[in-house]
């Protein structure tokens, strides 16, 4: 119900902000270059979809061979002391558990590509345990709330972009974004099991010490690294973690004697079903959050934002990465676009372009994920899931800017 109600406010508000546009400055032009807006993101919609649908058949048929060789079981039975507790509602040993892990981890490595079809395949098992298909279940809310908040060990795309935009030390950006997006995660955790009534024992706590102890761990590290080895060291990692995955799912399935080939057909045929699935769900998210961009809505805010942190005597100085911040749970391309904006105007090394790549990696694009994985499952009413998705989004802005401020202010 609330992204029916938010869907119908980037509409709205579109609209007024171009008749307002007409009526007091004349501007005959705005609606046209709202409708352009529709289009070109009805086809950046379809791009995306289709994008998606080779990483959903490669990724999907990888994961039915771990799914018959035990694989996905293995890793929910390993990390089912945590996920029994944060999913109750998900039996032990179902393969969803395996899958959600397999998901959080390729997060955790900034593997996209790769996390998305592992969190689709996720929900489709979360939707089997269902009762009432039309509706999130806690544990999907919960899944949603743990990708929304983003956990990232690794940001290599935002290094990569500051690298191209000439910053001095691309990977200064690198131990903010981990801070930043590690408290996110856990106060987005902590809050949702308030909401969902979970008891938070002493084996709860004992993992989120632990993944702060991790993040700990990798912030030392890499901070002992020299910087242009940090980037070069991440993206090796991350690859050589995710192409063993891949020989080991099928080394189990040649052991299991499986026909491995026919294993992956098979899950492949489910991906290109479920990128189908998803075009309708993006083009209705993307057309709103492009007209809304586009009525200057976004600017209005964020000048009105910076006009009343003046007025009180606050410092506005980051304020620049505000448009940043607000399209970060929006879409993923316009927080990058606003990101590189930044960088653009006032320079890679500039504090507010710190602030605005720490604050893009701080969590994940919301609305894509809400619409991206419910809409795989036919999913309509999202219950508390849109609320605590974007209270996960303000703790890990909020911390960015903070965090930012600490190392770079």
């Amino acid at each position: 119900m609330a992204l029916n109600y938010i869907w119908i406010a980037f509409l709205v508000i579109a609209f007024l902000m171009a008749l307002g546009k007409t009526i007091f400055t004349g501007d005959l032009t705005i609606w046209s270059t709202i409708m352009n807006s529709s289009f070109d993101q009805a086809a950046f919609a379809f791009e995306i979809s289709l994008g998606l649908t080779g990483v959903l058949t490669l990724w999907l048929g990888i994961m039915k061979i771990g799914e018959r060789g035990g694989v996905i079981g293995f890793f929910g039975r390993l990390i089912s002391p945590l996920f029994s507790r944060l999913f109750p509602g998900i039996p032990k040993g179902h393969p969803a558990l395996g899958s959600i892990f397999m998901n959080v981890s390729a997060n955790m490595l900034g593997l996209d590509n790769a996390a998305t079809p592992l969190g689709l395949k996720a929900m489709q098992e979360m939707q089997s345990l269902n009762e009432k298909k039309d509706t999130a279940t806690d544990a999907m809310i919960m899944f949603l709330v743990l990708n929304a908040s983003g956990l990232c060990l690794i940001p290599i795309s935002i290094m990569m972009y500051r690298a191209q935009g000439g910053a001095s030390n691309p990977t200064d950006v690198f131990i903010p974004i981990l801070i930043a997006t590690a408290i996110a995660t856990l106060i987005g955790l902590i809050a949702l099991c308030i909401r969902q009534r979970i008891k938070m024992d002493w084996v709860l706590w004992s993992w989120f010490a632990g993944i702060a102890a991790v993040v700990a761990a990798v912030v030392g590290f890499f901070a002992s690294l020299p910087a242009e080895k940090v980037e070069q060291y991440s993206t090796f990692g991350a690859n050589v973690i995710l192409f063993s995955i891949i020989i080991s799912f099928i080394v189990v399935g040649l052991k299991k004697r499986l026909n491995v080939y026919d294993c992956f057909i098979e899950g492949a045929k489910e991906g290109f079903k479920t990128a189908v699935m998803i075009i309708p769900y993006l083009v209705a998210i993307l057309v709103a959050i492009g007209m809304f961009r586009a009525s200057g809505a976004l600017d209005v805010f964020t000048s009105a934002v910076e006009t009343a942190l003046a007025a009180v005597g606050c410092d506005t100085e980051w304020v620049g990465a505000l448009p940043t911040m607000l399209m970060k749970p929006l879409s993923g391309s316009g927080s990058c676009a606003m990101m590189l904006d930044v960088m653009k105007t006032h320079g890679a090394d500039a504090f507010v372009s710190q602030v605005a790549a720490t604050v893009r990696g701080s969590t994940d694009t919301t609305f894509y994920i809400l619409a991206v994985y419910f809409g795989s499952v036919g999913v309509v009413k999202t219950r508390y899931a849109v609320k605590y998705a974007l209270f996960a989004d303000l703790v890990g802005a909020v911390s960015a800017v903070v965090v930012s401020y600490f190392f770079f202010g």
